[in-house]
């Protein structure tokens, strides 16, 4: 059934549109690089049928970036429109992320009608209690979502156990041990920390547990009374294929990528479940799906070497890193009644920009203070947007383990200082920093590798991207309009 969607003044959309909001459903993988997809990188070694199929009858964007290359960074800026540096992202263990009153991707869709629900791992903070027996604040229910059924981090991070709403479905009263895999490095393989895990939950069942959940909300919703009135929207956060790599034993030795790319082989059919129940409900046409992941992979050069396999396809670095690798990443977006099967934009979009986005797709008015660093994509959605004209002008972003500052702006990215900031510098170390520039600075559309730093060569455009950093910085948002 096609749906005509009616827009502020702001946004001209086409008769292509619908009367009716979609369906959104919005998949987030962790640490998936932007190799690891076949559409993405020919050269890939595994196989993901399901997302190369998905990315032939929607659109990939090419330019599409975490707003940080760690996974609470990238989900804080998903979720509010709102670059990570502005906040301390470093206080997720024991203090909500997102404040009580800022605006999310969930409340804004709930308060045009939406039924929100989420699934896997949240990662921005709950108020939590010594013995996880007291209801657990600030988490998805406060922040937009009318379900949550998840983890509060990494399959790695623990305690272990499962949340629904705001309770511990079983507390983390028994304890399992650290554990790793011979020839990976050590946050590589079937990598976990000791700490408590609660008596139900297994770490190799989670991923399709999660899928479990994502079936029974499409279920749930399409039997519901609301089905017709209200459009549904599913955040489905999969922890994987983050560490441990944990393939089920249809997977395990499948792939030319011993264990990463099992799991991404299972990762890739998990998927699938949920496309094939949107389709089992008559819902496809009218659901705007979305595949990405939070930020780049755990794999170092020595893994490309020994398997073949680029999971950054290309790029340099790697999970953490300012180097694309880290925060490059795969988006695909498939709304068949509107988007052309196919379809390929090179525009540069960060995650922040699914807030205004959505804003504009549901007519919708952004308050003042919301999604300060989200410019909305909708023509990249509905086809209307000249590709000369931008969808934003640049980006800026801290890599994850040394606050290395960047911004890209059109073919220009410039980094304030030396080496990645990220966990490509337990490979570099110190040894050639006396050798190096000061900073970084390439032309990503001659040297989409990063191999020639034209910093001393350039110096007025060093100048130039530096100050239009530090005033983005300085200032409380991006956006002015």
């Amino acid at each position: 059934m096609r749906f005509w969607i009616y827009l502020s003044s702001l946004v001209c959309i086409t008769a292509a549109a619908f009367s009716k909001s979609p369906h959104i459903v919005f998949v987030l993988l962790d640490d998936m690089g932007y190799g690891d997809i076949g559409a993405f990188n020919p050269d890939s070694k595994i196989k993901t049928p399901r997302m190369d199929e998905l990315a032939a009858e929607g659109k990939i964007f090419t330019d599409a970036h975490a707003p940080g290359p760690l996974c609470h960074m990238s989900r804080y800026g998903l979720l509010t429109g709102r670059y990570p540096f502005r906040t301390d992202v470093s206080v997720w263990r024991n203090t909500p992320l997102i404040d009580e009153d800022q605006v999310t991707i969930a409340s804004l869709l709930k308060s045009r009608g939406y039924s929100t629900s989420m699934v896997g791992k949240w990662h921005l903070g709950f108020h939590e209690g010594e013995d996880y027996t007291t209801p657990l604040h600030g988490g998805p229910v406060d922040r937009g979502f009318d379900s949550f059924f998840g983890i509060r981090a990494s399959t790695d991070i623990p305690p272990y156990f499962y949340i629904r709403g705001r309770e511990a479905v079983a507390p983390p009263t028994d304890r399992i041990e650290a554990r790793g895999t011979d020839g990976w490095t050590r946050i590589q393989g079937e990598f976990i920390r000791a700490g408590g895990i609660a008596p139900d939950l297994k770490l190799e069942d989670v991923l399709p547990r999660f899928t479990d959940e994502a079936i029974q909300v499409i279920e749930s919703y399409k039997s519901g009374t609301t089905c017709c009135e209200n459009p549904l929207m599913l955040y489905l956060a999969y922890p994987a294929p983050h560490t441990p790599w944990l393939p089920s034993e249809e997977y395990a030795g499948k792939s030319k990528v011993p264990l990463y790319g099992d799991f991404m082989m299972m990762v890739d059919a998990e998927i699938g479940r949920v496309l094939d129940t949107i389709e089992s409900a008559g819902m496809e046409e009218d659901t705007l799906f979305i595949l990405t992941s939070d930020n780049g992979p755990v794999w170092y050069p020595s893994d490309i070497e020994r398997y073949g396999h680029d999971s950054v396809g290309g790029l340099r670095g790697m999970k953490s890193d300012a180097w694309e690798g880290g925060h490059r990443m795969p988006l695909i977006l498939r709304w068949p009644a509107v988007i052309a099967g196919g379809s390929t934009s090179d525009q540069l979009v960060t995650f922040t920009d699914f807030l205004a986005t959505f804003a504009d797709l549901t007519h919708a008015a952004l308050p003042e203070q919301a999604g300060p660093d989200s410019f909305s994509f909708i023509h990249e959605i509905t086809g209307d947007r000249s590709k000369t004209t931008p969808v934003r002008q640049s980006a800026v972003m801290s890599s994850g383990s040394r606050g290395l500052m960047m911004i890209r702006t059109g073919d220009w990215k410039f980094i304030d200082g030396q080496g990645s900031g990220g966990f490509s510098e337990r490979l570099r170390g110190d040894k050639d920093a006396g050798n190096e520039p000061d900073g970084q600075l390439y032309n990503l559309k001659e040297d989409l590798a990063e191999s020639n730093n034209l910093f001393l060569q350039n110096p007025e455009k060093v100048d130039q991207l530096r100050r239009e950093m530090k005033t983005i910085v300085n200032s409380p948002k991006s956006r002015f309009n």
